[in-house]
């Protein structure tokens, strides 16, 4: 093969059309980063290859962040929104999550269509199979036809792609997502370039036709109405929402599913990489939870022009043989046709602890990752992390300072620093339980916490400025018990101020103490670690610390206090320790 060094050089070369990659492009070349992406394929670009939706507890925080910040993935959402939830409504505002249903290949037209009208962009389809280096930095892209890319930065965002391998009973094959190859060579370049791998695993439920399903048995699920969007920017939902549908597994299913284990994947050692723990296999829950007799699954349509119907809380690896019988099990589900099998995919990742909190690599300065590479699991988590990556990519190649935001600003910060502080072992998924300044990290408050970011960055279009400080200044003339002033005209409305208002006054007490909370940890924020120091040498902490402490390399005193098995106590420790070094350095 003959190598074609590209004549151009770029600012920002992504590698992937993922959920990450989508925002890691736009997020750049909005910054006026020249930028490039590569994707094995420009039809599943965006794909949605597990569950159509996008949102959860948690996760649909993160989507509003996004949003706030510029990013494209609530605008998709509401482009092909087929169904919607708002989670937890009988719970308290701070785990209130919005949840929606998309029309999965809408989602993918209204992505793509968002990546070709981006100014500053370019999108190509081709396979990347090395990082190239000099002097220890990136410096561009080498594909598998023999092109080099030449650029100041490169994002990474392989997804499952990195020597993925399906399985399907005892059968396998490679594969980044069914039916479409992986990426067999950029795993051996990063292993080159030091960085340390490991593997994780993850998986799909089977997709039924319509046809075949006898939706009488089953509970209907109604969305919301009216329908809230996503995106601050969105005016109103357009499209008519669907139903989703809910049945149970049984006595019967569980049978099926024992009968069957011999020639499951996971339980007879084919596979041994670890799965997400909050999104288990049916077989996995029926084999560790034997006292629950029944098993919820939701029954979701694919999309508006499709008889596809997703089933929830039916990913499994088993035989098809063994699927069809589990599936014939439910009620509802009798006479069920699947139109794809569930399968099961491992997949390389890299230890995001090699990680700095812009999301570039420790090992290879200029490289950035983000998305499951850096072993999470699910679209909105990828998003983000590409959003950030993006950005701080671009402020790398233009000069600029970088975007790090903490765990008191956004869910976001919290995905970051518990990946930076705490490496993985298995996928990584975000939870309202995750962030200790939940109540400060609203769904409804994200574009009060963020759009200023995004404004000053660049990211959000400057003409919508005079609208948004109005609503913060109606906000605050609320809570302060005033009558606020019209708003100038934008996507911001009184009626979200006074929603928003209402939920701070009814908070305000607990928001108070968490914000104190958060202004006590900030100076331990600024407290660094010398990466030299000796945690093996401090005698007086506990063995288990010592090893955390010395395995994770916190940055900061207040990062080691997150090391789940680090105390209060040895933070005092290393407290002092730190002062007194300080004090023999001056």
């Amino acid at each position: 093969m003959t190598a074609f060094n590209y004549p151009d050089q770029f600012d920002v070369i992504v590698i992937g059309g993922g959920h990450a990659g989508c925002e890691a492009a736009l997020a750049a070349a909005r910054l006026g980063a020249k930028t490039l992406l590569l994707t094995q394929d420009l039809d599943t670009i965006a794909a949605m290859s597990c569950n159509p939706s996008i949102g959860g507890v948690g996760k649909g925080q993160l989507v509003r962040e996004i949003d706030a910040l510029g990013g494209e993935m609530a605008k998709a959402t509401d482009i092909s929104m087929l169904s919607c939830h708002m989670l937890n409504t009988s719970k308290g505002a701070a785990v209130r999550s919005p949840r929606a249903q998309c029309d999965k290949k809408m989602y993918q037209a209204a992505m793509k269509h968002a990546l070709e009208r981006q100014p500053g962009l370019r999108v190509l389809q081709d396979e990347a199979a090395a990082i190239l280096t000099k002097a220890g930095r990136a410096t561009g892209v080498a594909t598998a036809r023999g092109t080099r890319y030449a650029s100041r930065t490169v994002v990474l965002t392989a997804g499952t792609f990195l020597r993925g391998l399906i399985h399907i009973g005892l059968d396998t094959f490679p594969g980044g997502r069914y039916n479409h190859p992986p990426s067999a060579l950029l795993s051996k370049s990063l292993a080159g370039l030091g960085f340390k791998l490991g593997r994780l695993k993850t998986g799909t439920p089977m997709r039924l036709h319509a046809r075949s399903l006898d939706l009488s048995k089953c509970e209907r699920q109604a969305p919301d109405s009216p329908a809230e969007p996503f995106s601050h920017f969105t005016a109103k939902i357009q499209n008519p929402l669907l139903p989703c549908w809910l049945t149970r597994t049984n006595a019967a299913t569980a049978a099926a599913i024992k009968a069957g284990l011999h020639r499951s994947p996971l339980y007879s050692g084919k596979i041994n990489s670890t799965g997400p723990r909050y999104c288990p296999s049916i077989e996995d829950k029926v084999v560790k939870f034997p006292h629950h007799g029944a098993h919820h699954l939701f029954l979701e349509p694919e999309g508006f022009n499709t008889e596809e119907y997703y089933v929830n809380g039916l990913s499994t690896s088993l035989p098809e043989e063994t699927q069809e019988e589990i599936v014939r099990s439910v009620p509802g589900l009798e006479k069920a046709e699947i139109m794809r099998p569930g399968y099961a995919i491992e997949y390389d990742y890299c230890d995001p602890s090699q990680l700095d909190y812009n999301l570039e690599t420790r090992p290879v300065p200029g490289l950035f990752m983000a998305g499951q590479v850096n072993g999470t699991t699910g679209y909105e988590e990828a998003a983000g992390q590409g959003l950030i990556a993006g950005v701080n990519a671009a402020l790398k190649a233009l000069g600029k300072a970088p975007l790090i935001l903490r765990r008191d600003e956004a869910y976001l910060g919290v995905m970051i620093d518990d990946l930076v502080s705490k490496g993985v072992d298995e996928p990584y998924r975000i939870f309202t339980s995750r962030a200790e300044y939940r109540l400060m990290l609203r769904s409804d408050n994200a574009d009060l916490r963020l759009a200023p970011r995004g404004f000053e960055l660049g990211l959000l279009n400057p003409a919508l400025r005079r609208n948004f400080e109005g609503y913060k200044t109606a906000v605050e003339t609320l809570l302060a018990g005033g009558k606020p002033e019209p708003l100038p005209r934008g996507p911001w409305k009184l009626s979200k101020a006074r929603a928003t208002a209402a939920i701070e006054k009814t908070y305000a007490i607990y928001i108070e103490r968490n914000r104190k909370e958060a202004e006590r940890m900030k100076k331990f924020e600024h407290l660094r670690i010398p990466e030299d120091f000796d945690y093996p040498a401090v005698k007086a902490l506990p063995n288990e610390a010592r090893h955390k402490l010395a395995k994770n390399k916190p940055g900061t005193l207040a990062q080691a206090g997150r090391i789940p098995g680090v105390t209060p106590a040895d933070i005092q420790l290393l407290w002092v320790l730190l002062e007194k070094r300080r004090r023999e350095a001056d």
